[in-house]
């Protein structure tokens, strides 16, 4: 049996192998509501035999949408949404099923991507105030963001806590904290975009007092039998950053407090980082973690190649690796996957008949 096919343990659930769905935005929602786009999009991605789909980043409110498509669950409507979503799917896939939930901060109030991802100014169509640790706007020139007040942050850790709730009556299974990508936990991790002289700013235990914050905050009001874990980027790619070696105290921090896994991403925050992008370019700092932490840890990015992933995951650079641009492109990658390391892999009945011609032993019904 190739390792990626193997099991894994994320805290209460136990997935059928390693190779994990990344939460990947659509900018195809209506007032933070689900559409019939992602029936189709999340429908599809779980009969692609991953061992784990996680929904989009889903705002914990309005104002920390990045788009005005964003998904959310800040309210019962948005709730109620993202649960016909998973109605929808589970009657045909056993995949776990996890949310990641987040906040924008600096990075909030942009156009959808393929209208050029612009930041739109407070007043104009589509836009609002963007809130974040300091008055620093992501872009030079760009909108200027609301440094928040220390009631605004207790609000934020509110909100977080809700929209996680919301998740767990939405019938996920796991819930994800976004502390990645240059959106509003990361930018409180970061001294390049906080530059605050309260508890949230400074020493690095205070940068990372927010993230810590939600995150015993969040696991205190679900049930236990629900995973959460957490994104993180491992360095901003930027002289005077967020970097790795923060990020292990960071990852220390989550593990003693039960985190059940980490995913680990990089950059995102500064306009400034040099990325020297290449197969792999990301699976060190997973590798680097994993040998301070017990939790699982899953690396991501340009992981495209089978033996690539079984590769990862066998030599124990991370424990799970996580497909998202790949997987938009490959929506049954899994399959291609198994049959490259020569592993079944459980299916929906009605695919059963695709099975190739010389791969007899491929497909396996999943309702045994």
């Amino acid at each position: 049996m190739s390792t990626l096919f193997s099991p894994l343990r994320l805290g209460p659930v136990t997935l059928e192998n390693r190779i994990i769905i990344a939460p990947m935005c659509q900018y195809s929602a209506e007032d933070g509501r689900m559409q019939a786009w992602h029936d189709q999009h999340l429908g599809s991605l779980a009969q692609s035999g991953a061992g784990l789909l996680i929904f989009e980043a889903s705002a914990v409110a309005p104002e920390g949408r990045i788009t005005y498509g964003d998904a959310g669950l800040w309210d019962d409507a948005s709730r109620d949404a993202m649960k016909a979503v998973v109605d929808h799917i589970r009657p045909y896939s056993p995949m776990p099923l996890a949310v990641q939930i987040g906040h924008a901060g600096r990075k909030a109030s942009c156009e959808k991507p393929w209208d050029g991802g612009k930041a739109i100014a407070p007043g104009e169509s589509n836009g609002w105030q963007a809130l974040a640790p300091s008055a620093i706007p992501f872009s030079e020139g760009g909108p200027l963001p609301e440094a928040m007040t220390t009631q605004q942050i207790a609000q934020t850790i509110e909100d977080f806590v809700l929209a996680a709730r919301r998740a767990v009556e939405a019938g996920l299974q796991g819930i994800e904290l976004h502390a990645a990508h240059g959106y509003l936990l990361h930018q409180f991790l970061s001294p390049l975009s906080n530059q605050r002289e309260d508890a949230y700013g400074g020493t690095l235990a205070n940068r990372m007092r927010l993230t810590l914050d939600i995150f015993d905050a969040v696991r205190a009001s679900i049930p236990d039998d629900i995973v959460l874990g957490v994104r993180i980027s491992a360095t901003d790619w930027a002289e005077g950053g967020w970097d790795l070696a923060q990020s292990i105290e960071l990852a220390k921090q989550l593990d003693t407090r039960g985190c059940h896994y980490l995913h680990v991403s990089s950059g995102g925050l500064s306009e400034h980082q040099q990325i020297p992008v290449e197969p792999n370019y990301q699976v060190p700092h997973a590798e680097a973690l994993k040998s301070h932490v017990v939790m699982p840890v899953i690396a991501v990015g340009l992981i495209t190649d089978p033996q690539q992933a079984e590769d990862i995951v066998t030599n124990e650079h991370a424990d799970a690796i996580a497909l998202a641009r790949g997987i938009l492109y490959d929506p049954r990658w899994p399959w291609h996957a198994a049959a490259a390391l020569g592993e079944t892999i459980k299916v929906s009945p009605q695919y059963l008949r695709c099975q190739p011609h010389g791969l007899k032993q491929l497909l396996e019904n999943q309702e045994g």
